[in-house]
């Protein structure tokens, strides 16, 4: 039976064409025999079908029509049919009896297998599907009860795969359709067949039509356990044996094909049988969460597409850095459609409904010409909005930055090396921004040891930054093995990150065990990790008793951590180094780096607030130059401004005047200061706002933007002294200038309060809600093999077994997060922020 069926398999093709081709000479292959002769040519393991028949028996004739009908059909599977003509003499079993020549039997060698009454044997069909049906007894199992299923099911379970068929009666056409598939699947796959409508209306099941036959395709190798059922996708064709034949093919391809090469080029099996290819955009750092998607989706779709992942930089791909799916027909010359979707419920609507492939190619259509249009009000809506609107399709270097994901985080958490964590939203601008600024900082620790840069997008890991709690974009948090987060709160530009980085390496404060040591650090002699690092430094000097302001000090130091270099001393000679720059402990010594002078600073108030405040003033500069960096600083001190406007460096003469008025400690009430406009353009505008016309440069400029937001200018005719600008602050305290303008009391506030974006994605948009592992009533996805039929370079891949998914708590990958960077996914105009 093996070598037949062998032979059959090989002749499959030529099977499907001949069945269209009319049939000759079939009469010439229907063998007439005497019993005597048919008995003696019997040979062992050979099957045949007999029909015993004298010449006068006229009420056989519709019968020998048909078994001469489907002589050829037969003999395809090695089933001779053979008339024996019965002498009317012969009173043998066969002969004698009149019912027995009413019958046609089914011979294996000399044994006898079935008896059939020509009354079942009533056309082709009927002829083959019931003598396959007999051959094949121990082959197919037939059930009638849940029960019998279910028990078939479990002895399958880790083994092998069941297809599992309903045929409303038996010696029809697609009986003859399932038999014969199992004829050539049989040693593959389990076949089982039913006649009982009632095994079709499964709770798994939508009102199935039980009217016709159906074929099911039952997937028990991917499910170990008993208590686990075996999945089952329909086919959705009538069943015929090319159906069967197409959807068997389909099952025993691979679940997702590993792509890397220009998908132009690739075929599967899927667009041989004319089916579309799904390819899902994947990244490196997020490979295995796309391949879960990737597999969520093909689960969805067996049996109507196939689905490939396609890792982007395993091929130069000429689209949109935004583009995530793209989609493969099976038609020559149609282009592929590279698309931008939200979740797989888009993927799966896609293929199943033809027309809405061309609806999503419309509204991306729609919204090129959208943001085409958009370009001025972005200008005229936000600054940072216009300038990643307009740099949108420039591809970043995040090679070095890695991508973390739900998985990755927590083994990131593990690193010895210090882990800095971007947590940003792929669709919002200022994120964006922060992401070019990010990059950056690569290049400014270039040579640093012991940092690892990564990323979060909270728009596909909503998971993980609400653990994190963080609830605004962007978010940069430091975290250390073992320690606290530090989250960063200065300027989110690439100097000041990489500084904070740097700085947070080292502890804060540094306990400095001898004199020599203090001195050394205040010359500047820094740890190795600051070594490239220039800034004043700050040491603490306490006594041993001064148990109480020490521990002020530390947490002063956890809280300046990143933003400062801060010491601690408070050894026996504390007193004398402290008084070597008269002050008494508790005391701060301030070495700015510029002059290499050391200024002491006595502890007046001894809270932890008040240090961290008096150190971030006290290392504030005497006379800067305001930039759009520095100046939250110095506005966070709500003093008035006493700030010079010049076109470049501004005179020494001014210079030198200008900073002794700022040394003044009675002056310290208000911000002395100058602004470059080379340097810092905005300078322009805010030139504009305080003066009708734009005053000759140099110009000084008193304003106090926290109380009546008045404005006066110098008086151009007077020279830049101490004492003239002491002069005319005392006019200006006395009420006998007039302001040039006095600014608006509105305050300078957001459009819309600050949104918790997370709990948004929760809540208001739920089928956006990631799931994190299997729920308890959660099927756990099966998965199929692999197999080998594609040639490199694709390669198909057996995916896990279930078990190992659900033990490592991995979701099934149901929406498209982590494919290609979102840069348009969920697209908020600020207006609507």
């Amino acid at each position: 039976m093996s070598i037949q069926r062998v032979g059959w398999i090989c002749s499959l093709a030529f099977l499907f064409c001949a069945a269209s081709l009319p049939t000759l000479g079939k009469a010439s292959l229907l063998q007439e025999l005497g019993p005597q002769e048919y008995f003696s040519s019997l040979q062992a393991g050979r099957a045949s079908l007999a029909f015993f028949s004298r010449s006068a028996s006229p009420g056989a004739q519709p019968f020998l029509e048909q078994i001469e009908n489907s002589v050829e059909a037969l003999q395809d599977y090695g089933i001779s049919v053979v008339k024996i003509n019965c002498p009317k003499e012969d009173t043998s079993r066969y002969c004698g009896k009149e019912n027995a020549l009413r019958k046609a039997y089914l011979f294996r060698g000399n044994m006898l297998l079935r008896e059939f009454p020509t009354d079942a044997l009533f056309d082709v069909n009927s002829i083959v599907a019931n003598v396959l049906f007999a051959l094949l007894f121990n082959e197919v199992k037939y059930v009638e009860t849940t029960a019998d299923l279910q028990n078939i099911e479990n002895s399958l379970k880790g083994k092998s795969n069941m297809v599992f068929a309903y045929v409303p009666a038996t010696g029809t056409a697609e009986h003859r359709a399932v038999m014969e598939a199992a004829f050539v699947y049989g040693t593959a796959h389990q076949f089982v067949l039913t006649t009982e409508a009632t095994l079709m209306k499964d709770p798994g099941y939508d009102d199935p039509d039980v009217s016709s036959a159906r074929l099911l395709f039952c997937h028990c190798q991917w499910a170990p356990e008993l208590a686990q059922p075996c999945r089952r996708t329909p086919m959705e064709q009538p069943v015929t044996l090319l159906n069967i034949h197409r959807h068997l093919k389909l099952m025993g391809a691979p679940l997702v094909t590993e792509v890397a090469e220009d998908p132009e080029k690739v075929s599967t099996v899927h667009l041989q049988l004319g089916l579309p290819l799904v390819f899902i955009l994947s990244q490196k750092e997020t490979y295995e969460a796309d391949r879960r998607t990737a597999e969520f989706v093909a689960w969805q779709l067996l049996g109507k597409a196939g689905v490939a992942i396609l890792p982007r930089d395993a091929v130069d791909l000429k689209v949109l850095l935004r583009s995530n799916v793209a989609l493969k027909t099976p038609h020559e010359g149609v282009p592929i459609k590279y698309l931008v979707l939200e979740d797989t419920d888009e993927v799966i609507t896609l293929v199943e409904d033809k027309s809405k492939l061309e609806q999503i190619q419309e509204d991306e259509d729609e919204e090129e010409e959208d943001e085409k249009e958009n370009d001025n009000q972005d200008i005229q809506d936000d600054q940072v909005v216009e300038a990643v609107s307009r740099d949108r399709k420039r591809e970043l270097p995040l090679e070095q930055i890695l991508t973390l994901t739900e998985e990755t985080f927590p083994s990131a958490m593990l690193e010895p090396a210090r882990l800095v964590v971007l947590f940003y939203a792929s669709w919002e601008a200022v994120s964006l921004a922060v992401l070019r600024s990010y990059v950056e900082v690569t290049d400014h620790l270039q040579g640093t040891e012991g940092v690892l840069l990564s990323k979060v997008n909270c728009w596909d890991w909503p998971g993980v930054c609400t653990k994190e709690n963080v609830t605004q974009f962007p978010t940069i948090r430091i975290y250390q093995k073992g320690g606290r987060a530090l989250t960063y709160d200065g300027m989110l530009g690439s100097e000041e990150l990489a500084s904070f980085i740097v700085l947070s390496q080292v502890s804060c404060p540094l306990k400095l065990a001898t004199v020599d040591e203090a001195e050394g650090y205040l010359r500047g002699e820094l740890p190795p990790e600051l070594s490239s690092y220039r800034h004043a430094s700050v040491l603490g000097v306490f006594s041993k008793t001064m148990s109480a302001a020490r521990e002020a000090f530390l947490e002063a130091g956890s809280i300046l951590s990143g933003h400062v270099t801060l010491g601690m001393y408070f050894e026996d000679d504390a007193l004398a180094l402290s008084r070597k720059y008269a002050v008494s402990p508790p005391a701060l010594l301030l070495a700015r780096s510029r002059d290499g002078s050391v200024e002491g600073i006595t502890l007046s108030k001894q809270s932890a607030q008040d240090i961290v405040h008096m150190i971030r003033y006290e290392l504030l500069d005497t006379f800067p130059e305001i930039t759009v960096q520095n100046l939250p600083r110095y506005l966070q001190l709500r003093r008035p401004f006493l700030i010079m406007f010049s076109n470049g460096d501004i005179g020494q003469m001014e210079s030198e005047e200008l900073l002794k008025l700022a040394k003044r400690r009675p002056q310290r009430a208000f911000v002395t200061c100058w602004l470059n406009l080379k340097n810092t353009p905005v300078g322009h505008g805010i030139l504009k706002t305080y003066f009708t016309t734009l005053p000759s440069l140099p110009v000084l400029v008193w304003v106090n933007l926290h109380a009546g937001g008045q404005v006066f200018a110098f008086p151009p005719g007077q020279s830049i002294t101490e004492t003239n600008v002491l002069s005319w602050l005392e006019k200006l305290k006395a009420g006998s200038e007039i302001p040039s303008s006095t600014l608006s009391e509105e305050d300078w506030k957001p459009p819309l309060p600050a949104y918790n974006f997370l709990q948004m994605m929760e809540t208001a948009v739920p089928e956006f809600t990631l799931r994190t592992s299997y729920g308890r009533g959660d099927p756990q996805e099966p998965q199929p093999p692999g197999s080998s039929e594609e040639k490199a370079p694709i390669r198909e891949e057996q995916p896990e077994e279930p078990g190992v998914t659900a033990e490592k708590g991995q979701s099934p990958g149901r929406d498209l997060r982590g494919t290609a960077p979102r840069l348009a996914g969920r697209e908020k105009r600020h207006s609507e922020l």
